[in-house]
Order: structure tokens, then sequence, then C-alpha cells
């Protein structure tokens, strides 16, 4: 979306009747809208979305953040329907944790001309434990319908005064009305980072308040922050895009520094130095490097009899990966500590990839801890401790540089889950000093398909085929196929291909890294040709042919991110039905997408009654700007179009 488009969406105001946005005040006129005037595809809307974030002073708790919302939702259609149910995310660590109160909720309904209002019953409320650092709070609104709109209000408490959530002003639903506070005592000083499209400023101004110790009234001042917007657009998810939230409009506070009276200044974060000597140097982190006892003797018998580096790393690498389990929890500091899951035999992540990193170093190898932000996470565009959410090990010996994560079974020197491939990654390399580095992978992986079929005068096919992955490709199978049962793998396999018949189905080195995966099948498949009188036609890549592009939107803001760079090739050679010629066929071609970032090429040849085709489709880069998003969209649309090019039979 263009900047003048959304300034033109933000300035001006689609609403044809005067709101009341007060809690319960919903109109008639919102009821009975039937679709939304900046979106008519939206299948639902925010008619108001408030939050203020203060802080409030106990003599008990000290100061403690409060946020309040209030949210008006119009449900269009029954896929809006999801909106209804609200989940509430509450933070806690150790004895500390965040409370969501004074949860009140209507849905309201048309019925015969007249507003009726159902309330959320407090038994329909739920609490539960998502993991040891978060609780949930959900409910789902009752009696909703095509048209029904839903408001509700409560608030949060929470001790945890340094991490306030962002300021989210873009949704995947367009959103009519939305006005946000932040208020900050002057004992509390925030840095404000902006992302996304949307051009935002907020209203700031100082106001006096006081907050009581005993009978003595305290004095402050506050800086208030205030955003109101109108008719934001929405933004939807988009395929190949790393995380959109970071391109998401939102404002995040992050506190610089706390300055109590009769207190020295506390500094939290300001540079990104500072953010990796604050974590270098915790007990949790820095501090568990330094630990070695633990492992000592069991390193010393694997690495005994080798002195090569490149054996010794493989060796202690593949030790980790097989004795310590990962339990699925993010975070770069400890939780129960290295001790503590090498005994257990299971980790979170800063447990397996510092212990690595360890074990490396105790065995000469010149290893360092590497912060990353996970996908999902998004990429660290300011200076905050929030900025990355996970480690991985930094590998150098010789000429040689490497990237390991030991959480992954299946993962491989330089081969991450796609997870951790997010930009950059810092290194922490000694004293606390850091350096970034690429976390996208330079080799390409590859997918190489060869399938031998023979095509009936009914348009069924049937043959055997094999694919052989390499790199990325081949951690994605291997994490899928070893941890399904086979005949559920074949099953998934089968849907996959809409109705195709698996037969003698095996793979090989499923479990041995060092070597391409090969997956290996007889198959049948109806339908895979249009019989029209005496005429026979189809694509001859069949099944495997693309159908839809991936790139629909006009125009494209943010980059578009394969993860790795990839090869898919596609050897088939097809037996033609006895008694059919072919009458016409498609005419090889090569396509390519400027500064080589990418290729797609379609050989195609008959000799006597067989097709011989070769489909060689590349991209060479893990990301591509948006400035290549014209040229990307029109490559993909004719390699679509080359893909589906029919064959046509005639009899003989």
């Amino acid at each position: 979306m263009k900047v003048v488009a959304v300034l033109l969406c933000l300035s001006f105001s689609l609403s044809a009747f005067a709101q009341n946005y007060d809690f319960g005040k919903v109109s008639k006129e919102e009821l009975e809208e039937k679709f939304n005037p900046l979106d008519s595809s939206a299948n639902a809307a925010y008619l108001y979305k408030y939050r203020r974030t203060y802080f409030e002073y106990s003599e008990q708790e000290g100061f403690e953040l409060i946020t309040e919302i209030h949210e008006r939702v119009k449900i269009y259609h029954q896929d809006g329907f999801k909106y209804a149910t609200k989940p509430i995310r509450l933070y806690k660590s150790r004895s500390s944790k965040e409370e969501a109160h004074n949860i009140k909720a209507y849905t309201y309904n048309l019925i015969d001309g007249k507003v009726e209002d159902t309330k959320l019953d407090k038994k329909d409320i739920f609490r539960t434990e998502k993991s040891k650092y978060r609780d949930e709070t959900k409910f789902t609104m009752p009696n909703i319908k095509e048209g029904s709109v839903i408001e509700y209000k409560y608030k949060v408490y929470s001790p945890f005064y340094s991490n306030i959530d962002d300021f989210v002003f873009q949704n995947d639903i367009p959103i009519k009305k939305l006005n946000a506070k932040f208020e900050a005592p002057e004992y509390f000083k925030f840095k404000l980072n902006a992302r996304g499209f949307l051009p935002i400023t907020p209203k700031k101004e100082n106001r006096n308040d006081r907050f009581m110790i005993g009978s003595t009234k305290i004095d402050f001042t506050k800086e208030c922050y205030e955003y109101n917007l109108t008719n934001i657009p929405a933004l939807k998810e988009e395929p190949h895009v790393n995380s959109i939230n970071n391109y998401r409009s939102a404002i995040s506070y992050e506190l610089s520094y706390t300055n109590f009276p009769q207190s020295p200044v506390k500094y939290y974060s300001t540079t990104w130095e500072d953010v990796v000597k604050n974590i270098y140097e915790s007990s949790n982190f820095g501090g568990e490097l330094d630990k070695e006892g633990y492992y000592e003797d069991d390193i010393d018998a694997l690495i005994s009899t080798v002195s090569n580096p490149e054996k010794r790393v493989a060796l202690i690498f593949e030790y980790v990966k097989s004795k310590i389990k990962w339990n699925g929890y993010y975070g770069y500091y400890t939780s129960d500590g290295v001790k503590t899951a090498y005994k257990e035999q299971v980790g979170n992540v800063a447990e397996i990839n510092l212990m690595l990193t360890s074990m490396l170093r105790y065995a000469g190898i010149k290893a360092y801890p590497v912060l990353v932000s996970t996908r999902r996470n998004g990429v660290p565009l300011f200076p905050t401790r929030e900025g990355y959410n996970y480690v991985i090990t930094y590998v150098k010996y010789a000429d040689t540089v490497l990237l390991l994560d030991a959480t992954s079974k299946y993962s491989m020197p330089n081969v991450l889950p796609f997870r951790a491939l997010n930009w950059q990654g810092r290194i922490i390399t000694d004293h606390g000093s850091s350096a970034l580095i690429d976390l996208y992978p330079k080799n390409i992986s590859k997918n190489t398909v060869s399938l031998f079929a023979k095509l009936d005068e009914t348009g069924t096919i049937e043959g055997q085929m094999r694919a052989v992955k390499t790199g990325h490709k081949a951690r994605t199978y291997r994490n899928s196929y070893n941890n399904e049962d086979e005949d559920k793998f074949i099953e998934n396999l089968e849907n996959k291909y809409d109705g195709i018949e698996v037969a003698e189905f095996s793979v090989k080195n499923n479990t041995e890294l060092d070597k391409p995966v090969m997956e290996n099948c007889k198959f049948t498949m109806e339908s895979q040709a249009d019989i029209i009188n005496d005429k026979i036609y189809f694509s001859p890549l069949f099944f495997f042919r693309t159908n839809e592009s991936p790139f629909k939107l006009e125009s494209r803001e943010f980059p578009v991110d394969f993860g790795y760079p990839s090869d898919d090739i596609y050897r088939f050679n097809i037996t033609l039905p006895e008694g059919y010629k072919i009458a016409s066929a498609p005419q090889s071609k090569m396509l390519k997408l400027p500064d080589n970032l990418g290729s797609f090429s379609y050989q195609i040849k008959a000799i006597g009654n067989t097709v011989q085709l070769v489909v060689d489709s590349k991209i060479n880069v893990p990301i591509v700007s948006p400035i290549y998003y014209d040229a990307l969209k029109s490559y993909f649309s004719d390699l679509i179009e080359a893909e589906n090019e029919q064959i046509v039979l005639t009899r003989k």
C-alpha cells in the first residue's frame, strides 16, 4: 500500500452517522451495516479500539502497570466469528504475574428492529496455564450471528513495568476508530520506537499528578502520549513474509532508565552494546558458559582420540543433539541451568546451545553464542532486550565458519531450523563485545524429482517416482517423516496430491544427515488428462504443476522472504497411450528474474511415443527486495502459464 493512499484513508472519514463510543452505546446503524466501507471484503472490523496504559502507586506494591482495554467489533460474515473469541496473554516470572480483572462483555443483535444484548457469563471466562512463563485468560462471546456487534472491556495489572506491550495500530481487519494513551511518571524514562508504514505522530504533553505515602503527598509530573487514528486499513498475512508483525504499524516503549528520588539511576538499555553487556553479564548466560565440570569426563572420552577440529565439532554437535532434548521453550537465558539440563537430558534453547558452545570451547574450538530473533518474533530494529528470543552457536576453525543449533535433531552445520532464519544474528565474542552475522544460508537446497509414467487413453497415469532432497529441504522432510507414522505420512502425501494412490513407498537416509534424503514409490492417479472427442489434453507436469501465484497484491512494501535459496528440478519421462500421436506441444522456454535472482527453464522434446521434460526452477537468494516485486509477480505469472501449457494428442 502506498503512503499517499494510507494518508487519504486516515484523514477521510467514511462514517455516515455520529458514533458514540461509550461502553454499551452500540447503535442500530452499526448493527445494520452489511459491509465495511473501507474494505468490502473484510469479514469483521474494529468499530472502536481503545487502550490506556499507565502507572499507579501503592505502598504495598510500589508502582504497578495498568492497561485498560475497550474494543467494539462488527461481525459481517461467518468467517469473522473467530473474532468473537478473545485471548488475553498474561506474563509471569517466578512469584510475579499479570492479572486480568473487571472483564465486562456483551453481544448485540438487531431483532425485529430493536437492539438486544446478551451478557457474557463469568463462568465462560477461563484462565489456563500456557507455559511456565505465560498464562491466558480467554472468553468467547455468546449468541454470535452474522451482523452481530461484540463489545468488551477489561484491565490488566502488571508488575513488569519494564515490559510494555507494543501499541499495535494495524490488524488483519480494518479499524474505524482508534484511541490509545500511554502515561509514564517522571521516574521512568522510555524510548519510543516506531515501525510500519502508517504516518503516526502522538500528541504529547506533561501533566501534574500525585500519590500518597502514608499521609505524605508526593507531587510529580508524567509524560502523556495520545494517538487518534481513523479508518486504518487491514494488513493481512502474505506468502513469503518472515513475520507480518515486522511491517504492522506499531509503537514500542522501551525502558531506558529509572530515576527514583534518593536512589541512583538504573539504566536498562540504550544501545546494542548495553543490551549485549547486560545479557552477557547475567548469571543465566555468561555464567553458564563458564561451567565445565559437569561434562568434562564425557567430552574427554568422546574426543580423546580425535584431533581434527572438523571431526571434533561433528562429534560434539551430534552428542548434544542426541543427549539433550529441547523442551520447546525459547529464550537466551537458561531456566534450570546447564547442569540440570545435562543431568535431566532436557532443556530450553539457551541451556542446549550454551552447553554446546561451552563444550566446543573446552575441546579447543573457537565458539561463541549468537543471539537470534526467530521469524515469529520479528526483526530487532531497535536495541531492546526483547529484540532477541533465541540463541545458537557460532564456530570457526581455519577458513570454515559454521552456525549450529542443537535443538533440532535433524539440523546440520549451516542448516538451521527455519524458525531461526531471520536476517542477522548478533555474535557475543570475548568479554561481551558483539558483531552481526548473516543468518540466511548461501548454499542452494535442492529437490530433484524423477518420474517415469505411462498415460492411458482414459487420462490415468501410473509409474514410479523418486525425490532426492538436500539442505533445508532435506531437514524439513526428515522432521516431517521421522515424526509421523509412515501410514499417516503416506495418507498425507496422497491428500497433498489430491487422490494419488501410492504403493511400494520407501525412504532412504532419513537419519543419515550427511546424505541426501531419497523417497521412492510407485503411483497411480486418475483424471490427469481431459478427453474431448478423439483428443487428449494434458499438462506434462501433471500434479506437480503450479496452479496459483502466491503474489496477488498490486504492490508490496515489504520483502519477499523465501528463507533459503532453492532449486526444484523435475525430470519426467512420459509414455503416450497406444494409437495416439502428438498434435501440438508447448515450446521450450527460459525465464529469468533480474540481477540473477532466479530462473526457470522448461525443456521438452518428443522421441517416438515418449515425451521427455526437464523443468528447473531456481530462486538464487533467500530474500528479494520489494523493488523487484513487479518483476517477481510477472515472472511467477509466466511460470504458471508455462507449467500449465498442454500437450494435445490425436489418434494416428
